[in-house]
């Protein structure tokens, strides 16, 4: 990995200085000349810096750094330039910064050697040789990378060389370098290298940049001679747990949406931990020599130097984008990084998401490579091998021609294995009913005879048999798909799954591609099934354990997001494909109808629960008639808990939970009792009943009135703990009165937030504007109107961050919303300067949808609005209802990262339905100004 060096004469009698020592160009990105011109450079050096009188060092300093701080504009320049024609050519810009770094390292020292300090007769005591260490070692810098560098002396430090190094120092820091430094002898250098793993890396790199070439030389005889000789196992076993380390710190996952180039699984430091590893153990160069060692082959160095090439080019651009050490790809570079690098939009996909689905490829293969790496060091017995999982217990038997190598499953015979093309597929069910992990030559045979899973084998009977026992029959079977994946074998037996690997979705709800989220709800139905979720999940676990149909299940899992990344509604496309798939996985008749029906609705449960009001019977009702049979509901419901919990961390919540479960209760029980058992006054009855036993200390009178006071949707829409909070709120109101009770709900994972006052048009919005403008973020919302003319309104809000607001914090936050409430602050006003979305979510496009619903519900009209969230997004939308004259009884609210699904049930003035297509054409255009305005102020 680092350039041939070559040592320019030094004129004078100085035997230990050479005045510029510089890689000998090679693969640049541009001319030499262009990125550091050191003949022209040096004489402008010394032309301004003699102009200055030697008494005045600090001048003399400062009009060097005049000089090099504009050869270093000239040569960034050019390197930004360049890379902009040629944005894929990362290898050759990582060596002209490392160009560009030497020119103006070296030539800082020259001035400060002959200019500075100028030692006519030095002693053997006054030497110093100057070492790039690290990454510049490599000769691989980014264009914002820290510069490490050594300054190796004999014996201890002259004060000739502490005064050198001190100027040169001053002199790269007015540069605005970020330099790290170290002074040591060679003696030193071995000591601390044996104490720190850090150091003794950063020494594995050094490179000879100036000065004295033999004390350069001496060091690098005595690192292999005393440090790093005998020491490779204690070296691997420190980097590979420091590696692990890493990996756990960037959330242990390579498919995480916002990956950091640098450290993530899959990054450019894992392929550094290899050339580390390997050029400790053998002393290479270049990670191309691995292959005349038999570490790869070359068509795996192939694939290093692609990974590579590749991550190298995405972390530059990052540098070049944000102007400084940008390593995190974050939502809104994502963009701009795809477009840099010449992806385009294509098949109803946007460039961004081609862009992340070859990143996330590229992430694969390094984590390939580093397997096959790894257990070519067991096998020279310098790294540990993997223990066992079942090392006391009695081993099984492996089947097929497998045999142990190094504890893992390895091939005995590949012509045999390969005379059988089921064996592609036996070997990854061995793996999981032993628990053994695969040997990187088993992998690597399977991978290169891939087109032996052909159209005869995908219908093979036996074949679809082995796939689904190794889902079905062995404990999780993620690990398995997760490798089957990996190597294509997944996408070779399903290929309709190939489209889908490693396809990102371009939001912030998703947390990973559309690949490893379908493994993660397998894993998650496994762990329902292993009884490990009981808790969370109590309703999903019931319904394991009293017993469904599991091929049915985990098929449709498997099955449920295959449509994605095409212009059709993926729900759709995906039965469709499942129409297909489901047969030839020798699926009967009736499972493939059900597998069916579960991927085309398997977002009906979850958008039924967080998009209606299901205090409604008809929203119930109508869920009721789609699902029509318990066998369905049961197997929807486990389908859509494992798809929402295998979005990501932190997506599922109690709120979620409570909705799911109150839908799966009534629909269960409509199922069962039939569906006029779901009734307005039913409800209404129970209600009144409940309050009652919750008010034992109100009189009977007190309690009629509050009873009578309400009508029926405020029966049916509210707990009982609500009902009871504001029965007290609304005793002896009065009409100029607001009244406020804030109270954390567990049950939602928000706080309550319940208002009583006068009544009057265009209250909605005018609670969501005083709970935008304290910062609340409202997940769901009812509003009702008394008979006696109050208004009872709450509100269930976050904070920021998306969790319920602590106790301490409601009095306060209970004072600001009464000073908006009674007009101190006018809330239109003050939320233009707060409702603003945050630059790495502004990137996000999601096309607004509204649509108009007549039939949901049996007295209101609900308007949905789909389109990209902001703070004031809903204030925007219940102000331009209220300016219509449009009355709204409740909002539910959800919320999918940047998007948001706002439903409000609403009347008109006259209390009826919106049924006129021409007032829903105008609402709708009113509606969809006020969110382009407001998304327009969003990111001014």
């Amino acid at each position: 990995m680092t350039l041939p060096q070559e040592a320019l004469a030094a004129p004078g009698s100085d035997p230990g200085l050479h005045p510029i020592h510089k890689p000998t160009p090679g693969a640049l990105i541009c001319p030499a000349s262009g990125i550091f011109d050191t003949p022209a450079v040096i004489a402008e050096l010394d032309k301004a810096v003699s102009a200055v009188p030697a008494e005045d060092p600090k001048a003399r300093r400062a009009a060097a750094v005049k000089v090099l701080s504009e050869a270093r504009r000239r040569g960034n320049a050019a390197l930004e330039e360049a890379f902009h024609a040629h944005p894929l050519a990362a290898r050759e810009l990582i060596t002209s910064q490392a160009y560009l770094t030497d020119g103006l390292v070296t030539a800082a020292l020259h001035v400060a050697r002959i200019h500075l300090h100028p030692l006519p007769n030095p002693t053997k005591a006054q030497r110093i040789a100057l070492m790039a260490v690290g990454g510049y070692g490599r000769t691989e810098m980014a264009p914002h990378s820290d510069i490490d560098l050594l300054f190796l002396i004999p014996w201890k430090l002259t004060s000739w060389a502490e005064s050198l190094i001190e100027s040169m120092l001053y002199m790269l820091w007015d540069l605005r370098l970020k330099v790290g430094h170290s002074t040591r002898t060679v003696a030193e250098c071995i000591r601390q290298g044996k104490g720190d793993i850090t150091i003794r890396t950063a020494l594995l790199e050094h490179r000879f940049l100036d000065g004295d070439a033999e004390l350069a030389a001496r060091l690098k005889d005595r690192l292999w001679s005393d440090l790093f000789a005998s020491t490779g196992s204690e070296f691997i076993e420190a980097k590979l747990s420091e590696r692990a380390e890493r990996h756990k710190r960037q959330g242990g996952q390579r498919y995480m949406l916002e990956p950091n180039v640098k450290e993530a699984k899959g990054g450019l430091r894992d392929l550094q931990t290899l050339y580390w590893i390997a050029k400790y153990l053998h002393r290479v160069d270049r990670a191309a020599e691995l292959v005349d060692l038999g570490v790869f082959r070359p068509e795996e160095y192939a694939a290093f130097a692609q990974a590579e090439n590749f991550l190298w080019g995405v972390r530059c651009h990052l540098h070049y984008l944000t102007g400084r050490a940008m390593d995190q790809l974050t939502f809104d570079l994502q963009v701009e990084v795809a477009e840099r690098m010449g992806y385009q939009d294509a098949a109803g996909r946007r460039a961004v998401e081609v862009f992340m689905q070859d990143y996330f490829r590229e992430a694969t293969k390094v984590g390939e490579l580093t397997r096959i790496f790894l257990t070519q060091l067991e096998a020279q017995h310098v790294k540990t091998e993997p223990m066992l999982a079942g090392l006391f217990r009695r081993r099984r038997k492996l089947r097929g021609g497998l045999a142990l190598r190094q504890n893992r499953i390895d091939i005995a015979d590949p012509e045999r294995f390969l005379a059988d093309k089921l064996n592609l597929l036996r070997i990854f069910e061995e793996g999981l009913r032993t628990g053994h992990l695969l040997h990187p030559d088993a992998m690597r045979l399977v991978s290169a005879n891939l087109d032996l899973i052909d159209d005869e084998m995908r219908e093979s009977r036996e074949a679809n048999r082995i796939f689904l026992d190794m889902l079905l029959k062995h404990g999780n079977p993620e690990r398995a798909l997760r490798r089957m994946n990996e190597l294509g074998a997944l996408g070779a037996f399903i290929p309709e799954f190939e489209r889908i690997i490693a396809m990102m979705q371009f939001n912030v709800y998703h947390h990973y591609t559309v690949d490893e989220h379908t493994i993660q709800t397998i894993s998650v139905l496994t762990q329902i099934e292993h009884a490990e979720l009981v808790e969370e999940l109590p309703i999903a676990s019931r319904i394991l354990t009293e017993g469904v149909n599991r091929k049915v299940l985990v098929v449709a899992l498997l099955l449920h997001d295959i449509g994605k990344g095409r212009p059709e509604d993926h729900a759709i496309l995906g039965a469709q494909i499942a129409r297909r798939v489901a047969p030839r996985l020798k699926l009967n008749a009736e499972d493939c109808e059900t597998v069916e029906w579960l991927v085309r609705y398997h977002l009906l449960m979850s958008d039924m629960a967080q998009k209606r009001d299901i205090s409604d019977p008809r929203t119930v009702r109508d869920f009721a008639k789609l699902v029509k049979t318990r066998k369905r509901l049961d197997l929807l419901t486990v389908l859509t808990v494992c798809d929402i919990r295998g979005v990501g961390p932190n997506t599922w919540n109690n709120w979620k939970a409570m909705l799911l479960r109150r839908l799966y209760a009534e629909t269960a029980e409509a199922l069962e009792t039939g569906l006029e058992a779901l009734n307005r006054d039913k409800r209404e009855t129970e209600a009144k009943r409940l309050l009652r036993e919750a008010l034992p200390g109100w009189d009977r009178k007190a309690l009629r009135a509050e009873t009578g006071r309400h009508y029926g949707p405020y029966w049916q829409g509210l707990p009982t703990e609500a009902h009871v909070v504001f029965a007290g709120l609304l005793k002896g109101l009065a009409d100029d009165e607001v009244r406020i009770d804030l109270h954390p709900d567990r049950d939602h994972d928000a706080t309550r937030a319940c208002f009583a006052l006068a009544d009057h048009p265009g209250i909605f919005s005018r609670l969501a504007g005083a709970l935008a403008l304290v910062g609340a973020n409202v997940v769901d919302a009812r509003t009702y109107t008394s008979k006696d003319g109050f208004a009872t309104a709450v509100f269930w809000v976050q904070d920021a961050e998306g969790h319920p607001y602590e106790e301490a914090r409601l009095p306060r936050l209970k004072q600001m919303i009464g000073k908006t409430l009674k007009g101190e602050v006018v809330a239109r006003d003050a939320l233009k300067d707060r409702d603003k979305l945050k630059k790495r979510e502004r990137q996000f496009r999601f096309p607004t949808s509204i649509t108009f619903d007549n039939e949901g519900s049996e007295i209101y009209t609900i308007i949905e609005v789909d389109t990209r969230d902001r703070p004031g997004l809903l204030y925007d939308l219940t102000r331009t209802l209220a300016n219509s004259n449009i009355y709204i009884a409740s909002a539910v609210i959800a919320t999918f990262g940047a998007q948001v699904v706002d439903s409000f049930y609403v009347k008109d003035m006259f209390g009826l339905k919106l049924h006129s297509r021409s007032k829903q054409e105008a609402l709708e255009r009113k509606l969809r100004m006020a969110i382009i305005d407001g998304a327009e102020r969003a990111i001014q």
